[in-house]
């Protein structure tokens, strides 16, 4: 048994960045240690727990057993111990200079960063972000590791660790040059059908109004495909083509651009957008903050 009172507590924020970086050499640049230093550090935890702890293999070192069950519990020690001592309860968002790192869609940015700007720009002016793309595969790593603050967008089943924030739910309509000849605002779904369609796959497979429409035996003429919302609606201008983009972005592109949006004649319930962040972070006063200023700003919309 660990006497946690002969314990150095130093070799815990080693074993966290070792079990991150999985490199003696990568641990040693970010902890401004020497490499021996390192090593040492782990030989001496391998001997307190009486564990390898990480193993050498051809593809790196890889922790052990004990070393995963031991991750998870020890980081939450540690990240407690750094909120505590830094005051970060005690948080003033008119004074504060943090900068946020959250990853979203470009239908999130568009349609929700002008608006949290302008607001941070009168209450909290010393506050920062910096927005990174979302990737397809939920980053619960990056959210563990403080990589990333928050992510908003659409989210499957999440493991037990990643905390889910309800924030908005979304329309889908459809976008077209405002002088378009089919669309009307009582558009049917025959002429839907007989549309020329782009469609932003935004890293999907298949979408849910595809999905729709084959669960019904139907199908609609795509003619174009995109990753990304931020160009669609430039791209309807001056010709036949649709684009079905949700609601929030397409009132923005509406008031800019010389297109129109009429409802899409598809039964498609409304879908969830959600804020997630580790679970860790339930008492980072600055995060928290941040959310409910989110949901705040935006929840009625």
């Amino acid at each position: 048994m660990v006497n946690i009172r002969n314990f150095d507590l130093n070799l815990l924020v080693i074993f966290d960045a070792l079990m991150r970086e999985r490199n003696v050499s990568r641990v040693a640049e970010k902890l401004s240690l020497s490499q021996p230093a390192v090593s040492n550090a782990l030989n001496r935890l391998r001997t307190l727990l009486d564990d390898q702890l990480l193993v050498r293999t051809s593809q790196g070192m890889q922790p052990t057993a004990l070393a995963l069950e031991l991750e998870e519990p020890l980081r939450e020690a540690i990240q407690q111990i750094e909120h505590t001592l830094s005051g970060r309860n005690q948080f003033d968002p008119s004074s504060s200079q943090v900068r946020f790192r959250i990853a979203t869609t470009d239908y999130a940015e568009l349609a929700l960063m002008p608006r949290l700007l302008s607001y941070m720009r009168a209450m909290a002016p010393g506050i920062q972000f910096d927005i990174l793309d979302l990737p397809p595969e939920t980053p619960t790593k990056a959210l563990e590791d403080g990589e990333l603050d928050l992510c908003i967008g659409r989210f499957g089943e999440l493991p037990p660790r990643i905390r889910r924030t309800p924030f908005l739910k979304e329309h889908l309509v459809v976008a077209c040059d405002a002088e378009h000849p089919q669309i009307t605002n009582d558009l049917s779904l025959d002429t839907f059908l007989s549309l020329q369609h782009i469609w932003v796959s935004g890293g999907q497979r298949r979408g849910v109004v595809d999905m729709w429409l084959d669960e019904n035996r139907l199908e609609r003429n795509i003619v174009m495909v995109t990753p990304n919302y931020l160009g669609a609606p430039h791209l309807v201008i001056g010709s036949e083509m649709a684009v079905v983009l949700p609601k929030r972005m397409a009132d923005e592109y509406a008031n800019l651009l010389p297109i129109r949006c009429v409802p899409l004649p598809l039964p498609i319930p409304p879908f969830d957008v959600d804020i997630i962040t580790s679970a860790l972070r339930n008492d980072d006063a600055a995060l928290q903050w941040l959310i409910k200023i989110l949901r705040h700003q935006f929840t009625a919309l």
